[in-house]
């Protein structure tokens, strides 16, 4: 089997596994200390029908590629050009995003997008290292533009702001985590308009670059404060680039598992443990920053304090505001659901044509669960006296188009929650639907099987909100007209009986 250089080493390990449920796992090769979700990722990112995948063989494709056209360029020697993505690759500090990884000669209609995994580049004695993460942030602006050299707009961003946060011992709900993060995408957008105007001068293409707003000057890192005004002064001081965008974060996909991010890009953690009841990496982080140990946390706990804070929606706001002056950003899903809910017209119902607010500061829940091996979060938002009034739904691995589906599901119920429907004509007309992802539920202890996500969804809700306890679906009689479906899938899909659960018992490493 042909691997490079870089990887020799590196040890290496077979292991089965299947980009999705429906599909029959293959053999995957990948680093031994990697997990098992990465080499789901990387057969994910195989091309279709393929018997087996290897990960060096993969990222040879777009690595050899892109460093052959650096030393084309004049921009860097192809050996040290590769070596320097291998490197990233292999501590999984960056990887590009799926569509380089399934087609690195051909571009398409889609984003190009880099990331790199912010909580990868901190060390335990020297803390997060910024010269590290700033020539990463030119390397994959460099390799998405020759990889991409027809594209005007590229996104190199970064994940994993809270697990990084956390290793920094820093609350993400304090000003000094957010001066920290505007530090950070400062860094990044003025080292990625460095290398795109490097590109400007050996390519052509000569593009004013856009004005944005600089960095804080905080206190909290001040050798990284230091270098992210360095960056933004040179990126002003540039007279072109080669890109209209260059720097972005933008919607997650296989490279975040691949390098094993914790949260996508800004967001917050919505827990400390782990589906299994384990500790994150963030929590243990946070931990180890803060001097404590998991009894010292326990005991702090039990005396009311609170070691392990989890943020907000408010703190997440606060966090997007800061970072949306430097860097382009998803709009947050509860925002547009708000939207969306003040421009619902008044004939379509004879319920109140203007919807009640969620307050400002409003409480909730966030549920990470596993349906059938499919991961989702479920998230509420509260009235002050405690009513519904917003739900969203996330989805971990599903295709855009799923969980864009999945998203409006959930804006829909959300102007029908404000506009004052209440919560029982959704479970009644949504508990029983039938479609995969289906079958075991991991993570809730309430809800212990369902038919579907949307089953799932209206089944924990009818116990949290409702304290209503609702038959499991093998228990349940087939009564048309009382929100319960029959036993025909409302897809033409069955769920397969060989599941992921049984699969993840057959994996065994083969080398």
């Amino acid at each position: 089997m042909r691997t490079s250089k870089a990887w020799h080493g590196i040890r290496l390990r077979w292991v089965e596994a299947a980009p999705d449920p429906e599909s029959s796992p293959i053999p995957v090769l990948l680093p031994a200390s990697w997990d098992d979700e990465a080499a789901e990722a990387i057969a994910a990112l195989a091309a279709h029908g393929a018997r087996r995948v290897s990960l060096p063989e993969r990222a040879n494709g777009w690595i050899g590629r892109a460093a052959g056209r650096a030393q084309a360029a004049g921009l860097a020697s192809e050996a040290e050009f590769a070596a320097a993505l291998h490197m990233l690759l292999i501590r999984r500090r960056g990887a590009p995003g799926a569509t380089i990884w399934r087609n690195p000669e051909v571009g398409g209609a889609d984003l190009p997008r880099f990331v790199l995994n912010l909580p990868a580049f901190h060390d335990a004695e020297m803390g997060f290292d910024h010269a590290a993460f700033g020539a990463a942030a030119e390397t994959a602006a460099l390799t998405l533009a020759l990889l991409r050299p027809q594209a005007r707009r590229v996104a190199v961003g970064f994940a994993d702001l809270d697990g990084l946060l956390a290793l920094l011992g820093l609350d993400y709900a304090s000003n000094e985590a957010r001066e920290v993060a505007a530090a950070i995408a400062a860094l990044l957008r003025g080292r990625a308009e460095c290398a795109s105007a490097r590109l400007s001068d050996a390519a052509g293409p000569q593009i004013l670059p856009d004005v944005w707003s600089p960095p804080p000057l905080g206190e909290s890192l001040p050798a990284l404060a230091e270098a992210a005004t360095d960056a933004f002064h040179a990126a002003a001081g540039l007279p072109n680039c080669a890109h209209d965008l260059v720097a972005a974060l933008t919607p997650a996909d296989e490279a975040e598992i691949l390098l094993g991010v914790g949260t996508t890009g800004c967001a917050p953690a919505f827990a400390r443990v782990t589906s299994k009841g384990a500790l994150t990496a963030a929590a243990r982080g946070l931990l180890a920053a803060r001097g404590l140990s998991a009894e010292a946390a326990l005991a702090a706990m039990l005396a009311g304090e609170t070691p392990l804070p989890v943020a907000g929606i408010d703190a997440h706001a606060a966090m997007h505001a800061t970072l949306a002056a430097i860097l382009p950003l998803p709009p947050l899903p509860a925002a547009g659901a708000r939207r969306r809910a003040e421009a619902a017209p008044a004939s379509v119902s004879p319920l109140p044509a203007t919807p009640v607010d969620l307050p400002r500061r409003r409480s909730g829940t966030m549920q990470k669960v596993a349906v059938g091996g499919h991961r989702l979060y479920l998230q509420t938002a509260e009235y002050e006296d405690g009513k519904l009034g917003e739900i969203g739904i996330t989805l971990q691995r599903e295709t855009p188009a799923y969980r864009a589906l999945m998203d409006a599901f959930a804006m829909a119920v959300s102007i029908g929650l404000q506009h004052g429907v209440p919560l029982e004509p959704f479970i009644e007309a949504f508990v029983g639907t039938r479609f995969g992802a289906a079958g075991t539920v991991e993570g809730d202890p309430d809800v212990r099987s369902a038919t579907s996500i949307i089953d799932y969804v209206f089944r924990h809700l009818a116990h949290a909100e409702l304290g209503r306890s609702l038959p499991e679906p093998e228990e349940m009689p087939a009564a048309h007209g009382h929100g319960v479906t029959d036993a025909a899938p409302t897809l033409p899909l069955d769920w397969p009986e060989d599941t992921p659960e049984a699969r993840r018992r057959r994996i065994r490493l083969v080398a």
